[in-house]
């Protein structure tokens, strides 16, 4: 991929530096980008294990385990609180449109 240098075109247009494909690469760019993750892919990934060593070393290392117990309750869960009662025993007259 050559690299295209800082110029200015006739017209004034600043263009910045950037590379550039050759006319036609596009398809050989992504089949080489193919190539390279297959080879990534089948070499493991490059990813370590726990102990830093690559492939596991044949060592399972233990799973998480669950923290909580089913079913979970709260405090008073049996007891449910006392539904509110009216603190007003008497009519409560609100004043209508009409002034009364």
């Amino acid at each position: 991929m050559p690299a295209v240098r800082a110029y200015v075109k006739a017209n004034g247009t600043k263009v910045r530096a950037h590379w550039r494909n050759a006319a036609g690469s596009n398809g050989q760019v992504a089949l080489l980008v193919a190539v390279v993750l297959v080879v990534f892919a089948a070499s493991g990934g490059g990813a370590a294990g726990a102990n830093g060593e690559r492939g596991g070393g044949g060592k399972r290392l233990p799973g998480p385990r669950p923290t909580t117990v089913y079913p979970i309750t709260w405090p008073g869960w049996d007891k449910p609180a006392p539904k509110p009662s009216p603190t007003v025993s008497y009519p409560i007259v609100f004043p209508t449109k009409g002034g009364r």
